[in-house]
């Protein structure tokens, strides 16, 4: 199949999320991809080179002599036929290979990371920065040392795949280009978040998903989606649904769509249909410019003699380098710039975990109660379960004050771990979620570093730790990650204070006037 020189690919990407993107990138070819994208793609580009680089070069001593290695470095279309080529010449195998195919009508241009040869055949490898997979006793998956891979054979290990998206479609294309070329064999390998570890999946389980992505129409017309606020299209489609009064700016995703469906498709047409419901009345809420509505006549917080929040900074699914606490009166950073998953982990998550005993021991034998809080416990509690299993067994005879995970478990099951987004959640409807950074805005509280986020904080972490794909280390990008880990500590402190004064200046809803 021949490349025509400049026409607008489709990538694996394109099937996930919104897909009237797909549109805009049409028609605005020359728009840039936001500070956030094009961060996620240097994270993915840094993340290949660690792989690239432990890919084997060479066979090893007791390895079959036959072993060559193409790394293919060029523009698309050049890479297209080189990809090519090194296929032809039988290499073992090919990196930075570039595939193409045409399913459903449309042709797609597929990155693939390395090509391995089995046989006759290829196997198609993708870098991912999702967690692609996690330990389970129950389950079996080949895997491969990334350095041993063409050139050894993959064992059994017990883990449990977690397929995401954009990965299972990349590998599925991939299949389908190495089908039209008579080289494929239905596998793949996929290497996540630990670099040393490919997983072998098979690409076949794929393409019913695939199909299905490929069936859906392009829209016509703009809807919000949860993905919206990070698209370089957003003020685009945000002036088009503004121009409509879409109802999914109010309510987005499959919400709005069903709204759509029973004909209510404007926030007036909602409010005016239902002026008394639920979603009547968050509508009004949200024309009025109020993020926020009581659901309770009167909020509420429980309260301590002694009150810690809690905040945990961490790398993808490498480690936490950060554990903040703040006690009302002063911020504790628990924080290594080290490398991650080792010793110095290890030694940080100890001394947070002994500081926070020694607190809580402490306030006891005095007779005071306690309260740990966090916002939202998803995080908190998995890097609590997972440090604890991860250094307990390998360095508790060393490293004193780890916790065991019997431990952290009887802490998370404790009634002094509160997690304030639940009470939130139980205690008011929002018109742009119930996140930190819109509620405690709302409370008076603002961050000193602003605009940052989540995905932002990722970006400062390689930048303070020294990537050299990025920058060199940097004291600046430290005490920013520090200044906002310590922020959330005390954002989270403003809104448990907040729902204690029972939410002043927050419209109620008309819990009275309810449609049935």
């Amino acid at each position: 199949m021949e490349i025509v020189a400049n026409k607008p690919l489709w990538r694996p990407h394109d099937l996930v999320g919104c897909r009237y993107r797909r549109r805009q990138k049409t028609s605005h070819p020359d728009w840039e991809a936001t500070a956030a994208a094009k961060a996620r793609a240097l994270r993915l580009d840094y993340a290949r080179a660690d792989v690239l680089a432990l890919l084997p070069t060479r066979p090893q001593i007791a390895d079959n002599k036959y072993f060559t290695r193409i790394d293919l470095v060029a523009d698309e279309e050049t890479r297209w036929f080189s990809t090519l080529e090194a296929l032809a010449s039988q290499a073992t195998l090919i990196t930075g290979a570039y595939l193409t195919t045409v399913v459903a009508g449309r042709e797609f241009g597929v990155e693939v990371d390395a090509l391995v040869r089995h046989g006759d055949a290829y196997m198609p490898l993708i870098v991912s920065n999702h967690r692609v997979a996690r330990k389970a006793h129950n389950k079996l998956v080949k895997t491969i040392d990334t350095r041993r891979i063409g050139l050894g054979l993959p064992h059994t290990q017990a883990y449990k795949l977690k397929p995401h998206s954009t990965d299972s479609y990349q590998l599925a294309l991939a299949a389908r280009a190495l089908d039209d070329l008579g080289l494929d064999i239905a596998r793949g390998i996929i290497i996540g978040q630990n670099r040393t570890l490919g997983f072998i999946v098979n690409t076949e389980l794929f393409q019913q998903g695939l199909d299905h992505a490929l069936a859906q129409p392009i829209p016509q017309s703009a809807h919000r989606v949860k993905e919206c606020g990070g698209c370089r299209f957003w003020r685009l489609c945000h002036t088009e649904l503004t121009h409509r009064d879409d109802i999914s700016l109010v309510f987005s995703g499959d919400k709005g769509r069903r709204f759509k469906e029973a004909g209510i498709t404007t926030v007036t047409g909602l409010i005016n249909a239902q002026p008394t419901s639920v979603d009547g009345q968050i509508a009004q809420c949200w024309q009025r410019g109020e993020a926020l509505m009581k659901k309770v006549p009167v909020t509420s917080a429980p309260r301590f003699d002694v009150e810690i929040d809690i905040d945990v900074e961490a790398y993808l699914d490498q480690g936490a380098y950060l554990w903040g606490a703040f006690d009302g009166d002063e911020y504790r950073p628990f924080v290594t710039w080290e490398d991650l998953g080792g010793v110095a982990e290890a030694k940080n998550f100890a001394h947070f975990w002994q500081w926070l005993q020694g607190r809580r021991e402490h306030a006891h034998s005095q007779g005071l109660s306690v309260g740990v809080f966090c916002y939202s416990q998803h995080g908190e509690n998995h890097w609590l379960r997972s440090s604890a299993a991860r250094f307990y067994p390998a360095y508790h005879k060393e490293i004193p004050g780890l916790p065991s995970p019997a431990e952290v478990e009887a802490f998370i099951d404790s009634h002094e771990w509160i997690d304030i987004f639940a009470l939130i959640r139980a205690q008011f409807e929002g018109t742009a979620g119930l996140g930190l950074k819109v509620v405690a805005p709302i409370t008076g509280y603002h961050w000193q570093v602003p605009d940052l986020d989540g995905e932002g904080s990722v970006n400062l972490y390689l930048e303070a730790i020294g990537v050299a794909a990025l920058a060199p280390a940097s004291d600046t990008a430290k005490a920013a990650l520090l200044s906002y880990n310590g922020d959330d500590c005390r954002a989270t402190a403003a809104v448990r204070e907040f729902l204690h004064r029972g939410a002043p200046g927050i419209p109620g809803l008309r819990l009275g006037e309810l449609e049935s």
